[in-house]
Protein backbone atom coordinates (compact mmCIF):
# COMPACT_ATOMS: atom_id res chain seq x y z
CA UNK A 1 0.00 0.00 0.00
CA UNK A 2 1.15 3.53 -0.60
CA UNK A 3 1.35 5.74 2.11
CA UNK A 4 -1.35 8.27 2.19
CA UNK A 5 -1.91 7.99 6.16
CA UNK A 6 -4.92 6.26 8.32
CA UNK A 7 -6.93 3.05 6.81
CA UNK A 8 -10.47 3.18 6.19
CA UNK A 9 -13.04 0.18 6.26
CA UNK A 10 -12.76 -0.31 2.78
CA UNK A 11 -8.75 -0.90 3.21
CA UNK A 12 -9.98 -3.44 5.57
CA UNK A 13 -12.52 -5.48 3.00
CA UNK A 14 -10.73 -5.09 0.63
CA UNK A 15 -7.20 -5.99 1.17
CA UNK A 16 -6.34 -6.65 4.97
CA UNK A 17 -8.91 -9.06 5.94
CA UNK A 18 -7.33 -11.13 3.08
CA UNK A 19 -4.07 -11.00 3.90
CA UNK A 20 -4.51 -12.44 7.82
CA UNK A 21 -6.23 -15.22 6.13
CA UNK A 22 -2.66 -15.55 3.93
CA UNK A 23 -0.53 -14.91 6.63
CA UNK A 24 -2.36 -17.98 8.91
CA UNK A 25 -2.24 -20.47 5.63
CA UNK A 26 0.96 -22.38 6.15
CA UNK A 27 1.37 -23.07 2.47
CA UNK A 28 2.49 -19.01 1.64
CA UNK A 29 5.19 -16.89 2.69
CA UNK A 30 3.99 -13.25 2.89
CA UNK A 31 5.53 -9.95 2.34
CA UNK A 32 3.71 -7.04 2.51
CA UNK A 33 5.37 -3.74 2.59
CA UNK A 34 4.61 0.09 2.55
CA UNK A 35 5.45 1.78 -1.61
CA UNK A 36 7.23 5.14 -0.42
CA UNK A 37 8.63 5.15 -3.51
CA UNK A 38 5.62 4.63 -5.52
CA UNK A 39 3.86 7.55 -3.31
CA UNK A 40 6.61 9.72 -5.35
CA UNK A 41 5.49 8.28 -8.52
CA UNK A 42 2.43 10.90 -8.01
CA UNK A 43 3.11 13.30 -5.41
CA UNK A 44 6.77 13.89 -5.42
CA UNK A 45 6.26 17.65 -5.05
CA UNK A 46 5.15 17.14 -1.54
CA UNK A 47 7.34 14.32 0.48
CA UNK A 48 6.20 15.64 4.42
CA UNK A 49 3.71 13.11 5.37
CA UNK A 50 5.66 9.92 3.90
CA UNK A 51 7.17 8.94 6.92
CA UNK A 52 4.23 9.87 9.85
CA UNK A 53 1.88 8.45 7.00
CA UNK A 54 4.03 5.31 7.10
CA UNK A 55 3.72 4.54 10.68
CA UNK A 56 -0.02 5.03 10.24
CA UNK A 57 -0.60 2.81 8.06
CA UNK A 58 1.79 -0.30 9.94
CA UNK A 59 -0.46 0.84 13.05
CA UNK A 60 -3.86 -0.19 11.09
CA UNK A 61 -1.88 -3.30 9.68
CA UNK A 62 -0.73 -4.34 13.14
CA UNK A 63 -3.99 -3.24 14.70
CA UNK A 64 -6.19 -5.45 11.91
CA UNK A 65 -4.17 -8.59 13.07
CA UNK A 66 -1.03 -8.88 10.74
CA UNK A 67 1.42 -10.49 12.45
CA UNK A 68 5.72 -10.17 12.05
CA UNK A 69 6.01 -13.59 13.53
CA UNK A 70 3.79 -14.86 10.43
CA UNK A 71 4.87 -12.42 7.79
CA UNK A 72 6.94 -10.01 6.85
CA UNK A 73 6.36 -6.29 6.69
CA UNK A 74 8.67 -3.82 5.32
CA UNK A 75 9.25 -0.63 3.54
CA UNK A 76 10.10 -0.14 0.33
CA UNK A 77 12.72 2.53 0.29
CA UNK A 78 14.68 0.63 3.01
CA UNK A 79 15.48 -2.57 0.18
CA UNK A 80 17.42 -0.64 -1.88
CA UNK A 81 17.58 -3.58 -4.36
CA UNK A 82 13.98 -2.67 -5.43
CA UNK A 83 15.62 0.31 -7.04
CA UNK A 84 18.20 -2.01 -9.00
CA UNK A 85 15.97 -4.22 -10.26
CA UNK A 86 13.51 -1.63 -11.45
CA UNK A 87 16.92 -0.21 -13.46
CA UNK A 88 17.74 -3.34 -14.85
CA UNK A 89 14.31 -4.13 -15.79
CA UNK A 90 13.33 -1.05 -17.38
CA UNK A 91 16.28 -1.71 -20.01
CA UNK A 92 14.81 -4.36 -21.43
CA UNK A 93 11.04 -2.82 -21.13
CA UNK A 94 9.52 -1.76 -24.33
CA UNK A 95 8.18 2.15 -23.81
CA UNK A 96 4.87 1.23 -25.88
CA UNK A 97 4.37 -1.34 -23.11
CA UNK A 98 4.42 1.19 -20.41
CA UNK A 99 2.25 3.50 -22.71
CA UNK A 100 -0.59 1.50 -23.33
CA UNK A 101 -1.21 0.76 -19.60
CA UNK A 102 -4.84 1.80 -18.95
CA UNK A 103 -4.66 3.82 -15.44
CA UNK A 104 -1.63 5.40 -17.18
CA UNK A 105 -3.54 7.08 -20.07
CA UNK A 106 -6.83 7.45 -18.00
CA UNK A 107 -4.33 9.70 -14.85
CA UNK A 108 -3.14 11.84 -17.60
CA UNK A 109 -6.68 12.48 -18.82
CA UNK A 110 -8.55 13.15 -15.37
CA UNK A 111 -5.81 14.44 -13.22
CA UNK A 112 -5.16 18.38 -13.97
CA UNK A 113 -4.06 19.66 -10.72
CA UNK A 114 -0.62 17.29 -11.04
CA UNK A 115 2.35 17.24 -13.59
CA UNK A 116 2.28 13.37 -14.15
CA UNK A 117 4.30 13.86 -17.15
CA UNK A 118 7.69 12.12 -15.63
CA UNK A 119 9.74 9.11 -15.97
CA UNK A 120 8.80 7.84 -12.67
CA UNK A 121 5.14 8.03 -13.28
CA UNK A 122 5.43 6.32 -16.77
CA UNK A 123 7.91 3.62 -14.81
CA UNK A 124 5.45 2.83 -12.65
CA UNK A 125 4.62 -0.68 -13.29
CA UNK A 126 8.48 -1.13 -14.15
CA UNK A 127 8.87 -0.61 -10.66
CA UNK A 128 6.13 -2.43 -9.78
CA UNK A 129 7.12 -5.87 -11.20
CA UNK A 130 10.40 -5.46 -9.03
CA UNK A 131 8.55 -4.90 -5.97
CA UNK A 132 6.95 -8.49 -6.96
CA UNK A 133 9.48 -10.26 -8.50
CA UNK A 134 12.21 -9.63 -5.94
CA UNK A 135 10.38 -12.22 -3.66
CA UNK A 136 10.01 -15.11 -6.03
CA UNK A 137 12.33 -18.33 -6.12
CA UNK A 138 12.46 -19.91 -9.56
CA UNK A 139 11.28 -22.99 -7.93
CA UNK A 140 8.21 -21.63 -6.30
CA UNK A 141 5.07 -20.29 -7.51
CA UNK A 142 4.93 -16.76 -6.87
CA UNK A 143 1.41 -15.06 -6.72
CA UNK A 144 -0.03 -11.64 -5.70
CA UNK A 145 -3.60 -11.50 -4.58
CA UNK A 146 -5.76 -8.84 -6.13
CA UNK A 147 -8.85 -8.04 -7.43
CA UNK A 148 -10.34 -8.15 -11.30
CA UNK A 149 -9.72 -4.50 -11.60
CA UNK A 150 -6.20 -5.00 -10.83
CA UNK A 151 -4.88 -8.87 -12.52
CA UNK A 152 -3.78 -6.10 -15.78
CA UNK A 153 -0.59 -4.93 -13.39
CA UNK A 154 0.02 -8.21 -12.39
CA UNK A 155 -0.40 -9.31 -16.30
CA UNK A 156 2.39 -6.27 -17.55
CA UNK A 157 5.02 -7.89 -14.75
CA UNK A 158 4.19 -10.95 -16.11
CA UNK A 159 5.17 -9.83 -19.49
CA UNK A 160 8.14 -7.64 -18.14
CA UNK A 161 9.51 -11.10 -16.84
CA UNK A 162 9.05 -13.16 -19.55
CA UNK A 163 11.00 -10.90 -21.73
CA UNK A 164 13.76 -10.44 -18.97
CA UNK A 165 13.85 -14.55 -18.58
CA UNK A 166 14.71 -15.04 -22.51
CA UNK A 167 17.23 -11.74 -22.31
CA UNK A 168 19.27 -13.24 -19.91
CA UNK A 169 18.32 -16.57 -19.67
CA UNK A 170 18.30 -17.90 -23.13
CA UNK A 171 21.35 -19.43 -24.33
CA UNK A 172 22.62 -21.42 -27.19
CA UNK A 173 25.20 -24.74 -26.44
CA UNK A 174 28.42 -23.39 -28.43
CA UNK A 175 28.65 -27.37 -29.49
CA UNK A 176 25.83 -26.46 -32.02
CA UNK A 177 29.42 -24.93 -33.74
CA UNK A 178 31.67 -27.87 -33.29
CA UNK A 179 32.94 -29.68 -36.15
CA UNK A 180 30.57 -32.91 -36.80
CA UNK A 181 27.26 -31.02 -35.88
CA UNK A 182 27.16 -28.90 -39.24
CA UNK A 183 23.57 -30.55 -39.74
CA UNK A 184 22.42 -29.73 -37.18
CA UNK A 185 23.35 -25.78 -37.03
CA UNK A 186 21.91 -25.86 -40.87
CA UNK A 187 18.82 -27.39 -39.61
CA UNK A 188 18.46 -24.61 -37.40
CA UNK A 189 19.34 -21.98 -40.12
CA UNK A 190 16.34 -23.51 -41.81
CA UNK A 191 14.07 -23.50 -39.22
CA UNK A 192 14.06 -19.93 -38.57
CA UNK A 193 14.34 -18.86 -42.24
CA UNK A 194 18.14 -18.25 -42.49
CA UNK A 195 20.26 -18.42 -45.42
CA UNK A 196 23.06 -21.69 -44.99
CA UNK A 197 26.67 -20.99 -44.58
CA UNK A 198 29.30 -22.06 -46.40
CA UNK A 199 31.76 -24.67 -44.67
CA UNK A 200 35.32 -23.27 -44.07
CA UNK A 201 38.25 -24.43 -42.09
CA UNK A 202 38.23 -23.55 -38.49
CA UNK A 203 34.95 -22.34 -36.80
CA UNK A 204 31.72 -22.59 -39.10
CA UNK A 205 30.45 -18.97 -37.58
CA UNK A 206 32.34 -15.93 -36.26
CA UNK A 207 31.29 -13.78 -32.66
CA UNK A 208 29.24 -11.76 -34.31
CA UNK A 209 27.29 -14.58 -36.62
CA UNK A 210 26.60 -16.38 -33.14
CA UNK A 211 24.80 -13.39 -31.72
CA UNK A 212 22.74 -12.66 -34.16
CA UNK A 213 21.78 -16.50 -34.70
CA UNK A 214 21.32 -16.48 -30.68
CA UNK A 215 18.83 -12.83 -30.97
CA UNK A 216 16.71 -14.81 -33.84
CA UNK A 217 16.18 -17.76 -32.54
CA UNK A 218 15.47 -15.73 -28.92
CA UNK A 219 12.93 -13.58 -30.73
CA UNK A 220 10.71 -16.39 -31.85
CA UNK A 221 11.19 -18.77 -29.22
CA UNK A 222 9.82 -15.55 -27.32
CA UNK A 223 6.98 -15.69 -30.00
CA UNK A 224 6.65 -18.94 -30.45
CA UNK A 225 6.60 -20.17 -26.50
CA UNK A 226 9.60 -21.65 -25.32
CA UNK A 227 8.46 -25.55 -25.61
CA UNK A 228 6.89 -24.89 -29.05
CA UNK A 229 10.22 -23.38 -29.89
CA UNK A 230 11.90 -26.86 -28.70
CA UNK A 231 9.43 -28.48 -30.55
CA UNK A 232 9.81 -26.86 -33.80
CA UNK A 233 13.84 -27.51 -33.11
CA UNK A 234 13.36 -31.36 -33.16
CA UNK A 235 16.72 -33.32 -32.61
CA UNK A 236 18.32 -29.97 -32.25
CA UNK A 237 16.55 -28.49 -29.34
CA UNK A 238 19.09 -29.80 -27.26
CA UNK A 239 21.62 -27.11 -27.92
CA UNK A 240 19.33 -24.82 -26.65
CA UNK A 241 18.07 -23.97 -22.97
CA UNK A 242 16.90 -21.29 -21.00
CA UNK A 243 17.35 -20.55 -17.46
CA UNK A 244 14.27 -19.17 -15.19
CA UNK A 245 16.23 -15.85 -13.95
CA UNK A 246 13.31 -14.53 -11.99
CA UNK A 247 9.55 -15.90 -11.42
CA UNK A 248 6.83 -14.89 -13.58
CA UNK A 249 3.69 -13.86 -11.21
CA UNK A 250 0.43 -15.24 -11.12
CA UNK A 251 -2.97 -13.41 -10.23
CA UNK A 252 -4.82 -14.63 -7.29
CA UNK A 253 -8.15 -13.40 -7.32
CA UNK A 254 -9.66 -12.92 -4.42
CA UNK A 255 -13.30 -12.03 -4.10
CA UNK A 256 -13.94 -8.02 -2.03
CA UNK A 257 -17.80 -7.63 -0.73
CA UNK A 258 -19.30 -4.51 -2.33
CA UNK A 259 -18.25 -1.95 0.11
CA UNK A 260 -19.51 1.79 -1.22
CA UNK A 261 -18.88 5.24 0.45
CA UNK A 262 -21.00 6.81 2.64
CA UNK A 263 -22.27 9.00 -0.41
CA UNK A 264 -22.63 5.48 -2.50
CA UNK A 265 -19.43 6.31 -4.58
CA UNK A 266 -16.43 4.28 -3.90
CA UNK A 267 -15.02 4.94 -0.78
CA UNK A 268 -11.70 6.98 -0.87
CA UNK A 269 -10.73 9.44 2.27
CA UNK A 270 -10.23 12.12 -0.81
CA UNK A 271 -13.91 11.67 -1.39
CA UNK A 272 -14.37 12.48 2.62
CA UNK A 273 -16.90 9.43 2.72
CA UNK A 274 -14.99 7.11 4.32
CA UNK A 275 -14.69 5.36 7.96
CA UNK A 276 -11.12 5.40 9.42
CA UNK A 277 -10.13 1.65 11.43
CA UNK A 278 -9.60 4.54 14.41
CA UNK A 279 -13.06 6.50 13.46
CA UNK A 280 -14.89 7.19 17.61
CA UNK A 281 -18.12 5.36 18.12
CA UNK A 282 -19.41 9.36 18.18
CA UNK A 283 -18.19 10.18 14.40
CA UNK A 284 -19.39 6.19 13.36
CA UNK A 285 -22.97 7.78 14.46
CA UNK A 286 -22.96 11.33 13.11
CA UNK A 287 -21.12 9.70 9.83
CA UNK A 288 -24.08 6.95 9.13
CA UNK A 289 -26.57 8.80 10.61
CA UNK A 290 -26.32 10.91 6.85
CA UNK A 291 -25.35 8.39 4.91
CA UNK A 292 -26.91 7.78 1.31
CA UNK A 293 -29.70 5.25 0.76
CA UNK A 294 -32.46 4.07 -1.41
CA UNK A 295 -33.66 7.44 -3.46
CA UNK A 296 -36.80 5.49 -3.80
CA UNK A 297 -37.21 6.65 -0.11
CA UNK A 298 -38.42 9.92 -0.11
CA UNK A 299 -41.40 9.13 2.23
CA UNK A 300 -41.13 7.17 5.61
CA UNK A 301 -43.88 5.17 4.06
CA UNK A 302 -42.55 4.59 0.66
CA UNK A 303 -41.07 1.35 -0.19
CA UNK A 304 -37.18 0.35 -1.30
CA UNK A 305 -35.04 -1.57 -2.68
CA UNK A 306 -32.32 -3.06 -0.24
CA UNK A 307 -29.97 -4.51 -2.95
CA UNK A 308 -29.47 -1.10 -3.95
CA UNK A 309 -29.01 0.73 -0.76
CA UNK A 310 -25.46 1.21 0.23
CA UNK A 311 -26.51 0.69 4.12
CA UNK A 312 -27.95 -2.64 3.36
CA UNK A 313 -24.48 -3.58 1.76
CA UNK A 314 -22.71 -2.40 5.20
CA UNK A 315 -25.37 -4.55 7.01
CA UNK A 316 -23.94 -7.39 5.17
CA UNK A 317 -20.17 -7.08 6.46
CA UNK A 318 -21.01 -6.05 9.84
CA UNK A 319 -24.80 -6.83 11.05
CA UNK A 320 -25.62 -10.95 12.33
CA UNK A 321 -28.47 -12.62 9.79
CA UNK A 322 -31.48 -11.64 11.51
CA UNK A 323 -30.62 -8.00 11.65
CA UNK A 324 -29.62 -7.88 7.97
CA UNK A 325 -32.98 -10.42 7.15
CA UNK A 326 -34.94 -7.73 9.17
CA UNK A 327 -32.92 -4.26 7.39
CA UNK A 328 -33.88 -6.11 3.64
CA UNK A 329 -37.66 -7.07 4.97
CA UNK A 330 -38.36 -3.54 6.67
CA UNK A 331 -36.90 -1.67 3.77
CA UNK A 332 -39.40 -3.41 1.13
CA UNK A 333 -42.19 -3.18 3.06
CA UNK A 334 -41.64 0.23 4.17
CA UNK A 335 -42.01 -1.30 7.76
CA UNK A 336 -38.55 0.27 9.16
CA UNK A 337 -37.69 3.75 8.23
CA UNK A 338 -33.85 4.34 6.81
CA UNK A 339 -33.18 6.17 10.59
CA UNK A 340 -33.77 2.76 12.74
CA UNK A 341 -31.80 0.92 9.49
CA UNK A 342 -28.96 3.04 9.92
CA UNK A 343 -28.89 3.21 13.57
CA UNK A 344 -28.86 -0.98 14.08
CA UNK A 345 -26.20 -0.52 11.36
CA UNK A 346 -24.02 1.20 13.54
CA UNK A 347 -24.28 -0.41 16.56
CA UNK A 348 -22.96 -3.74 14.76
CA UNK A 349 -20.21 -1.63 13.18
CA UNK A 350 -18.78 -0.35 16.15
CA UNK A 351 -19.39 -3.65 17.45
CA UNK A 352 -17.00 -4.82 15.09
CA UNK A 353 -14.45 -2.10 15.01
CA UNK A 354 -14.35 -1.79 18.45
CA UNK A 355 -11.57 -4.48 19.33
CA UNK A 356 -9.59 -3.12 15.67
CA UNK A 357 -9.91 0.48 17.17
CA UNK A 358 -8.56 -0.85 20.81
CA UNK A 359 -5.46 -2.44 19.16
CA UNK A 360 -4.28 0.59 17.61
CA UNK A 361 -4.89 2.89 20.14
CA UNK A 362 -1.97 0.29 22.31
CA UNK A 363 0.16 0.29 19.15
CA UNK A 364 0.02 3.81 19.05
CA UNK A 365 0.63 4.48 22.13
CA UNK A 366 4.50 3.09 21.27
CA UNK A 367 5.37 4.02 18.09
CA UNK A 368 8.87 2.95 18.29
CA UNK A 369 7.37 -0.37 18.95
CA UNK A 370 5.93 -0.08 15.28
CA UNK A 371 9.15 1.74 13.50
CA UNK A 372 11.05 -1.60 15.39
CA UNK A 373 8.91 -3.67 13.49
CA UNK A 374 9.10 -2.43 10.69
CA UNK A 375 12.76 -1.92 10.44
CA UNK A 376 13.09 -5.64 11.58
CA UNK A 377 10.91 -6.58 8.79
CA UNK A 378 12.95 -4.18 6.19
CA UNK A 379 16.40 -6.33 7.18
CA UNK A 380 14.61 -9.72 6.72
CA UNK A 381 13.01 -8.47 3.41
CA UNK A 382 16.42 -7.18 2.34
CA UNK A 383 18.32 -10.52 2.88
CA UNK A 384 16.19 -12.10 0.28
CA UNK A 385 16.33 -8.92 -1.90
CA UNK A 386 19.94 -9.66 -2.15
CA UNK A 387 19.77 -13.15 -2.88
CA UNK A 388 17.59 -12.42 -5.57
CA UNK A 389 19.91 -9.69 -6.90
CA UNK A 390 22.84 -11.59 -7.28
CA UNK A 391 21.19 -14.27 -8.89
CA UNK A 392 20.02 -11.30 -11.56
CA UNK A 393 23.39 -9.94 -11.45
CA UNK A 394 25.20 -13.26 -12.63
CA UNK A 395 22.75 -14.07 -15.24
CA UNK A 396 22.91 -10.49 -17.04
CA UNK A 397 26.64 -9.62 -16.31
CA UNK A 398 28.50 -12.99 -15.84
CA UNK A 399 30.86 -11.30 -13.12
CA UNK A 400 31.05 -14.99 -10.88
CA UNK A 401 32.17 -16.58 -14.41
CA UNK A 402 34.26 -14.27 -15.70
CA UNK A 403 36.63 -13.90 -12.43
CA UNK A 404 36.70 -17.23 -12.35
CA UNK A 405 38.05 -17.50 -15.48
CA UNK A 406 40.77 -15.19 -15.49
CA UNK A 407 41.39 -15.52 -11.47
CA UNK A 408 44.20 -18.39 -11.21
CA UNK A 409 43.19 -20.67 -8.42
CA UNK A 410 44.97 -20.18 -5.32
CA UNK A 411 48.53 -22.53 -4.24
CA UNK A 412 47.93 -23.83 -0.71
CA UNK A 413 51.15 -24.49 0.73
CA UNK A 414 52.14 -27.42 2.80
CA UNK A 415 55.49 -27.58 5.45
Amino acid sequence: MRPTGRLHIGHYFGALENWVKLQNDPQYECFFFIADWHALTSDYADTSQVAQNTIEIATDWLASGLDPEKCTIFIQSSVPEHAELHLLLSMVTPLSWLERVPTYKEALDNVKDKDLHTYGFLGYPVLQTADIVMYGETDTELVVPVGEDQASHVEISREIVHRTNFCYGFRIEPTLFNKGNEKWLDSVREKLSLEPIETHAGPRIHVGELVVLEMIAMDHAQRVGFDNFLREMGPAARFFTRDLVLTEPKVMLTRTPRIPGLDGRKMSKSYGNAITLSESDADIRAKTKVMMTDPARKLRTDPGNPDICPVHDWHKLFSPPETLKWSAEGCRTAGIGCIECKTAMADNLIKWIEPIRARREEFAAHPDKVLRIIDEGSLKARAVAQNTMSRVREAIFGWQHKRAEITPPRMVGKS
